[in-house]
């Protein structure tokens, strides 16, 4: 398998400033296969979900070529279900409702087609249970990246740090970094963080963009200006999954290909908050996505000279 995605598959019932939803499907695995599947199409999902799920939308994501042979149905539950109502400024929001359902008891089993797998991305789960999926590889993947947040670093932070030993890439945001590492400043959060394993860090900053760490080298993504954001909800996810399946599909792992792979998975958030939920990952076209990540370029394109 090309790139295996370990994560959550859910239902959302999310308020924003510009509306709100009923029940719509969520979880960090549907957005991140969902983004990566306009970048390969050898895509396995292992996750977990109840005999609510929509039989329709299961379909649809295997018709992207995303394999979901790794997902469990449990007869008789109900999926993991979860809701927030965003604040105006969209970069806070608060959580109503969070029911773990067939969540609770997830135990992953890796199907053995999956298991020759070249890329690996941990979804934010506990760490035992990304742990319990690097243990069932067949054999030592060309790339693993890890997921995470604030309340894996509070309640279990010892076993995530053997997780984070065990990774080539983490990915985290701004707050989450300086809390992992014990300091403010994001150059020095970052090399306590690859000093703990992994060689490649990955920062997100929202609305503010990403940085990406290897050894001495960083990098800076912008986040593209929009009009309008009608839902945050899943971009980090959806900009995994972009990030991953660039670097699936392109088989390099230099420096200046995770450049590009970073502004791709940019690209793909800025798709994903244009509308609720999943919607905007579930149309676009090979053009779309192109003169997005035009549009990231011509952001950070300029001239240099030096005035004496």
């Amino acid at each position: 398998m090309n790139l295996v995605i370990v994560g959550t598959m859910a239902y959302d019932a999310i308020e924003t400033p510009l509306g709100k939803t009923d029940k719509i499907i969520g979880g960090s695995a549907t957005y991140a296969s969902l983004s990566a599947s306009y970048f390969t199409k050898n895509i396995g999902v292992v996750s977990v979900v109840g005999e609510d799920f929509s039989v329709d939308k299961l379909n649809l994501m295997q018709q992207k070529n995303i394999s979901l042979g790794g997902v469990e149905i449990k007869k008789g539950e109900k999926s993991f279900f979860w809701s927030g109502k965003y604040h105006s400024d969209m970069n806070s929001r608060d959580t109503l409702v969070t029911e773990l359902n067939v969540l609770a008891n997830f135990k992953p089993v890796v199907p053995e087609n999956y298991k020759p797998v070249e890329f690996l991305m941990l979804g934010n789960l506990t760490p035992s249970v990304q742990l319990s999926v690097i243990e069932q590889a067949e054999s030592s993947p060309k790339l693993i990246a890890l997921d995470t947040m604030n309340f894996w670093i509070e309640s279990a932070l010892d076993e995530l740090k053997n997780v984070v030993k065990l990774v080539d890439i983490l990915i985290i945001n701004d707050e989450e970094a300086r809390q992992l590492s014990g300091e403010y400043s994001i150059k020095k959060a970052a090399k306590v963080i690859m000093d703990m394993g992994p060689q490649i860090l990955v920062i997100k900053q929202g609305e503010h963009g990403a940085l990406l760490f290897k050894g001495d080298n960083i990098f800076f993504a912008p986040a593209l200006p929009l009009e309008e954001v009608f839902d945050p909800t899943g971009a980090g996810d959806t900009f995994a999954g972009g990030f991953m399946g660039y670097l699936a599909n392109t088989q390099d792992l230099s420096f200046d290909n995770m450049k590009r792979a970073i502004i791709y998975g940019s690209a793909m958030a800025s798709f994903c908050v244009e509308k609720f939920g999943t919607e905007r990952l579930l149309d676009l076209s090979a053009e779309e996505i192109e003169l997005r990540v035009e549009k990231f370029a011509r952001l950070v394109d300029f001239s240099r000279s030096f005035v004496s």
